[in-house]
């Protein structure tokens, strides 16, 4: 059956009437009605003014930016309109997804599930081999790549809040080889433990990128937790940082040397990195979750320090200065961007596809908190334009770009779904 398409241009409608998806919690295919699941969403997005994100009061005030662009920048004069198909869904908070050269996606479900998609929108039982999960809270299954030798290796990784005993646990990354007909995972093998494990449910970081060199970024988050946030600055940890580790096990050639550090470590002072990729010139840029207030921007560089919990553009949940409420300080890494009101980031992309025009060049970041595509301009390391597309619709939890040059998001929920987002012809 035809996927349900969605338009928004200046109202929505919806197109189409059905297609296939697995069940939530088996691999059976079923049919369900994509325009009436989704309709009463449609109807709730009303359009929006364009600029109105730019005018909503910050919730840390009293801030000001350390240079001009740092927050807010011009609203892109975006006239792209949008074509959203639903090729499944009913999957229970995807997370991350890699399209195979067969054109199928792997998508991980955070239960701790892994499906193959189709581009017919069939939806595979679930893969198996994939280890036990911690799924409490913000845990469970998350990222997965593979490499471009994927059709010699059949090789991938996953990343998942591993269990560790006694309600400890920590973000670690497995790999294994995925079956000639994808119905299971051989070889598994954890490269990767978070260390120390903690009794949290909370900020596990969990992007994966490999970078030019072949060397796999992993990128954490600080457990969240009082009395851990101040791992972030302990380079003794792999708590709130940004690791590079070979994607067989142990530290990548090449690393930073940092006095006392872990030799995995890339980068540190970060809080809750759900967002990477690599531009153009093969440079990771990356955004992490804020406080109140307070998402970054990042392009980390070997051996830096990036502040938090020292500095930040955002407050406590409380309205409390975190820390001493600094923004800036001599030695820690300014962001090149920051949001306040959050988008609350996941997922993110460089777009330097055909089918897009006008947005190659650019930066696409899920916003969870924000339900909307957001799409960044930069020129150099400073950000130009803003724009935001989807609003109101989905918490959006990851983003990609498919060899056609068509952009693939993972929206977040419980019957959560795989979106194709092509121009509207």
């Amino acid at each position: 059956m035809a996927p349900s398409r969605l338009t928004r241009r200046f109202a929505l409608e919806t197109r189409s009437a059905s297609h296939r998806t697995g069940s939530a919690t088996g691999g059976r295919s079923v049919r369900r009605s994509g325009t009436a699941a989704l309709l009463g969403v449609l109807i709730a997005a009303a359009p929006v003014d364009a600029q109105d994100f730019n005018t909503t009061p910050p919730d840390a005030a009293d801030q000001r930016p350390a240079f001009g662009g740092q927050t807010r920048a011009p609203v892109i004069d975006d006239r792209v309109d949008l074509e959203a198909t639903i090729v499944a869904q009913g999957l229970v908070h995807p997370w991350g997804m890699a399209q195979l050269p067969d054109g199928r996606w792997l998508v991980t479900e955070r239960p701790g599930r892994m499906r193959l998609i189709g581009p017919d929108g069939r939806v595979s039982p679930p893969v198996r081999g994939v280890p036990e999960v911690d799924a409490r809270g913000q845990g469970g299954l998350l990222d997965v790549v593979i490499r471009p030798d994927f059709d010699r290796t059949r090789r991938i990784w996953w990343s998942y809040a591993e269990p560790r005993g006694d309600g400890a646990n920590g973000t670690s990354v497995a790999t294994g080889v995925l079956s000639p007909d994808a119905s299971e995972i051989t070889a598994v093998r954890v490269v990767f433990r978070q260390q120390p494990a903690w009794r949290s449910t909370l900020h596990f970081g969990s992007r994966l990128v490999f970078d030019r060199s072949g060397a796999l970024f992993v990128t954490t988050g600080e457990r969240s937790l009082p009395e851990a946030r101040g791992s972030a600055q302990d380079v003794g940890t792999h708590l709130g940082k940004i690791l590079r580790i070979d994607p067989d096990g142990g530290p990548a050639a090449g690393n930073p040397t940092i006095a006392g550090g872990l030799p995995e470590i890339w980068s540190y002072g970060h809080r809750n990195v759900q967002a990477a990729t690599l531009d153009a010139d093969g440079a990771l840029w990356t955004v992490e979750h804020g406080p109140r207030g307070g998402d970054e921007l990042n392009r980390p560089a070997p051996g830096r320090n990036h502040g938090w919990p020292i500095i930040t553009y955002g407050e406590d949940y409380s309205g409390r200065p975190i820390g001493a409420g600094l923004t800036a300080r001599t030695g820690l890494e300014q962001p090149i961007y920051y949001w306040d009101p959050v988008i609350a980031p996941s997922g993110m992309a460089f777009y330097d596809g055909a089918m897009f025009p006008t947005w190659r060049g650019s930066f696409l970041i899920g916003g969870l908190a924000g339900r909307a595509l957001v799409r960044l301009t930069t020129d150099g390391d400073r950000v130009t334009g803003e724009a935001r597309h989807l609003r109101g619709i989905w918490r959006i939890r990851d983003v990609d770009v498919a060899s056609d040059g068509a952009v693939m998001i993972l929206t977040d929920a419980p019957s959560g779904a795989l979106v194709r987002l092509t121009p509207k012809r």
